[in-house]
């Protein structure tokens, strides 16, 4: 099996730009066969599901060193750091206000 090209690796970017766009026009789906009005009953929504709580997206700049522990502490705790980075913040908002 080749192994999948990431478009963040050299290698990855160098192949990408050996592929000629095409157009959808130009797709051949005829090798593709029709979904059943059962199967699209049956299809579900991949993503993350409506919980009514959804977290606000931001963009905040953090040194690198900071980010650096933050990540560390969070494998170690067995939680994605942007979980514990949440976690964090909730907790001192909890001691000041």
């Amino acid at each position: 099996m080749a192994k999948k090209l990431s478009a963040s690796s050299a290698h990855g970017r160098q192949a990408a730009k050996n592929v000629k766009p095409m157009q959808d026009k130009d797709i051949d789906f005829s090798d593709i066969p029709e979904s059943s009005d059962d199967e699209l009953h049956r299809a579900r929504r991949v993503g993350r599901p409506a919980t009514g709580k959804a977290k606000q997206l931001i963009a905040i700049r953090i040194s690198p060193e900071v980010l650096q522990k933050l990540k560390k502490l969070a494998a170690k705790s067995d939680k994605p750091y942007q979980t514990l980075i949440n976690e964090l913040l909730e907790s001192a908002t909890k001691k000041i206000a």
